[in-house]
């Protein structure tokens, strides 16, 4: 269980929970990416680009967080915190004989290919690690994803192998590589 939402900086980034003051900047993130990001993400829903859509969302992710299953947040750059350019997530987390999540993550168009989501990722795995005390996190990326591919490697993810038709993506079933990475340091939660 979280009882402190997380605020993580980075030199250049800030990543934290949605606010509702935050909505106006989600929905120009997906407005403006709509085109680029659907072929990775599942068929959103038709009430996706509204107000209350988001409205609920954001206390949904704010449960979440209280109740240990997922970290959901939003990447700003910080020299510009009020305008989103991507999410980053830990979804899933399981404890028990487990300890883990499932790392997810998007970025904007225009912000590909300056290190951004590797930085921001770097920064949750340290939090997952150190705050999170999880011990694998696991990462999912469809075969023609060489960018995702390309951020798990510089990250230290290993390949483990194909799930075929694993995630149900833009409208079919896809195969996707799954990779993981454990915690050196993981330690026995006291009871």
């Amino acid at each position: 269980m979280v009882t402190k939402q997380p605020v993580l900086k980075t030199q250049r980034l800030v990543l934290r929970l949605g606010k509702t003051e935050d909505i106006p900047a989600i929905l120009q993130y997906y407005r403006a990416n709509r085109a680029y990001l659907e072929p990775f993400e599942p068929q959103r829903p038709d009430n996706f680009y509204t107000r209350d859509f988001w409205k609920t969302v954001l206390v949904a992710r704010e449960s979440d967080l209280h109740t240990g299953y997922a970290v959901k947040l939003l990447i700003f750059l910080q020299a510009d915190p009020n305008q989103v350019i991507g999410t980053i997530n830990l979804n899933t987390i399981v404890r028990g004989a487990l300890h883990g999540a499932v790392l997810g993550y998007g970025l904007s168009a225009q912000h590909q290919g300056q290190g951004y989501m590797t930085e921001a990722a770097q920064q949750l795995i340290t939090y997952a690690f150190d705050e999170l005390n999880l011990h694998r996190i696991m990462a999912n990326y469809m075969l023609h994803n060489y960018r995702s591919a390309n951020v798990l490697k510089r990250l230290g993810f290993q390949i483990e192998g194909v799930a075929r038709d694993f995630l149900f993506i833009n409208g079919q079933w896809q195969d996707h590589v799954m990779t993981s990475l454990v915690n050196p340091h993981w330690q026995m939660p006291e009871p």
